[in-house]
């Protein structure tokens, strides 16, 4: 099913919302809906700021965000033609683009997010040092759905520790309620990923402080050599509160995936678009900083996976030949 509508410069006349005007000719309003995720998590921050920017650099885009479950609802969703755009974590889109427990997905790279280096947070008074001082805690790995499970269990396979037998998993319904669970003793870690997660910001901000604990170099090299799609990434210092020293630690890039029947002008137009908004999107949202088409370029595991109607748009500005 097609999502994309397009409001015609007749049924303006009968109350539809105005189309704007240039050269004294309408331009039809261009409808787009956009798959998020759960409520709390990094998804819907970076959708809502995605909205805007885009919505401000062309009025007669209209970006319609929408809740989900997060990059494993997404996923189909996309492929049923019941989204045109979708929020899809690195993991996710790796396994579906390679054909991981799946068939290879006909979906499309429409830009890179953002990099997301994956860690878990622990209160700041807790005995927890190192990821194998967790090692039968109860832990929560993210929302259902989402893609942050899946990161977390190759970076555990590739230490030798698997994310069902050696922990006491706990997937949440809403990524929000994963900080709450932390602070009152729940769960004694809580695993997520990237610069300015709001999971790891509400911990950093309560009372008592956060403490985050990452891979170390030893454990880095043996999750890259088991898992060599998974790349080095760095936390900045000052990433978060009280976050005084950087955080070395790895993970992949997230993407905005399109569905596979997207038409190419409007691909086009949206990559045309989204190039113009970077600077605002990146004033709306720090981590969105990221989101360029030069990133969106170097992320792609093949310039293939990128959807044509982009390519034609990063050939025309010479980034691809």
């Amino acid at each position: 099913m097609t999502i994309i509508r397009i409001v015609c410069a007749a049924a303006l006349l009968f109350g539809a919302a105005a189309a704007a005007q240039e050269g004294g000719k309408a331009i039809p309003e261009t409808i787009v809906s956009l798959g998020t995720a759960t409520p709390g998590g990094g998804f819907p921050v970076y959708g809502a700021a995605f909205t805007a920017a885009m919505q401000a650099a062309d009025p007669t885009l209209k970006i319609a965000p929408r809740n989900t479950k997060g990059s494993y609802e997404n996923i189909p969703l996309l492929e049923a033609g019941q989204l045109d755009l979708g929020l899809v974590a690195g993991e996710p889109a790796y396994e579906a683009f390679m054909g991981i427990g799946r068939k290879p997905t006909p979906l499309k790279i429409f830009s890179a997010i953002s990099s997301n280096p994956g860690m878990f947070v622990v209160r700041a008074e807790s005995p927890y040092k190192t990821i194998r001082d967790l090692v039968g805690k109860p832990v929560a790995f993210g929302a259902k759905g989402s893609g942050l499970p899946i990161l977390a269990r190759y970076v555990l396979d590739g230490i030798g520790l698997d994310q069902e037998k050696d922990f006491t998993a706990v997937y949440l319904d809403r990524a929000g309620d994963g900080p709450a669970m932390v602070l009152d003793g729940r769960v004694a870690a809580l695993w997520g990923a990237g610069i300015g997660w709001p999971g790891f910001k509400a911990m950093s901000e309560s009372p008592g402080g956060a403490r985050f604990i990452a891979p170390d170099e030893a454990e880095i090299a043996r999750i890259r050599a088991k898992h060599t799609f998974l790349k080095p990434m760095l936390v900045p210092a000052g990433s978060y509160p009280h976050q005084d020293l950087a955080i070395s630690s790895l993970g992949s890039w997230s993407f905005v995936l399109a569905r596979a029947d997207l038409p190419d002008d409007v691909a086009y137009r949206l990559a045309k678009t989204l190039h113009a908004a970077e600077a605002d999107l990146g004033a709306r949202l720090p981590q969105a900083k990221e989101t360029t088409a030069a990133n969106t370029v170097a992320a792609a595991p093949r310039v293939e996976l990128i959807h044509p109607g982009v390519l034609r748009y990063f050939k025309e500005i010479g980034l691809v030949k």
